[in-house]
């Protein structure tokens, strides 16, 4: 057994996908979350830049001594795989491998889509991972850099015709290209499944990272038996690196009213 709180960090609040269905599924866990709201988007950053980032995402969970990291970003994940950014021994999980994961078990046609941040799709990690499980896969990868600003100002409902007029433009290769799975590469990018999915169709299965991971997360800690001893709900506290009133406005537009937890404001270094 183990009581300490899993660590989850993203650029905004997209990794909140993770963090809502890890208190499904783990309901008694203590939960941390940064969000390094004054740095996003970390998409369309160098490599060498998410790294740092990502350093210092990391320097803020063992000051506060988790027991797991989750890292609810799809570009620090795929940027996870040419600059490592943990220590022998930390216990740590991307988004990238779970996605990918349920992704070629999902596929039929072995056509798998891929939707993230430019930084993700350039760094071609879905790409290889998935050829690691389907050497014959077809990969259909797009950058959508509008994603990421549409759900952090609120442009997420199936209504938003803005929202609308964008994925469709994004989506279009998609569907001209027959994929059957198609991952949604970015925590932030769950958030706009509604409109996704009226796009894609209902044959078309859609892959939420935060969602694999939390999975992942459930499972490690079972084997390795770290699940806590605690009977009653977790706790939650959420931190931000920018306004706290802006980011407690899309705390509750995605965890709900009564997150039932605490929200303050962090200088990383």
């Amino acid at each position: 057994m183990n009581n300490n709180a899993i660590g989850v960090f993203d650029s905004g609040v997209g990794g909140l996908t993770c963090v809502s269905e890890l208190q499904k599924i783990l309901p008694h866990e203590d939960i941390i979350y940064l969000g390094d709201t004054a740095r996003i988007p970390y998409g369309t950053r160098s490599k060498e830049t998410v790294f740092e980032y990502a350093k210092q995402d990391v320097a803020f969970f063992r000051e506060h001594n988790v027991k797991m990291i989750i890292v609810a970003c799809g570009t620090v994940s795929a940027v996870m795989m040419t600059y490592p950014i943990f220590n022998d021994g930390e216990l740590s999980s991307g988004v990238l491998y779970p996605a990918v994961r349920a992704a070629c078990d999902s596929t039929r046609n072995k056509r798998i889509g891929v939707i993230a941040t430019s930084a993700s799709i350039k760094s071609g990690g879905y790409g290889k991972a998935i050829r690691e499980i389907i050497p014959d896969a077809k990969l259909v990868g797009k950058a959508c850099p509008m994603f990421v600003p549409l759900v952090e100002n609120g442009y997420t409902d199936r209504g938003n015709e803005v929202a609308k007029i964008i994925a469709r433009d994004y989506l279009q290769v998609m569907i001209d290209e027959d994929v059957d799975t198609l991952i949604m590469g970015c925590t932030h990018y769950p958030l706009l499944r509604d409109i996704i999915s009226d796009i894609m169709g209902e044959k078309v299965t859609l892959i939420s990272p935060g969602a694999e991971a939390a999975k992942y997360a459930l499972r490690t800690l079972s084997e390795k038996d770290m699940l806590t001893s605690n009977k009653q709900n977790g706790k939650l506290e959420l931190y931000c690196t920018d306004s706290v009133e802006l980011f407690t406005e899309n705390v509750k537009t995605i965890l709900g009213s009564d997150i039932n937890g605490k929200i303050y404001r962090t200088v990383l270094k």
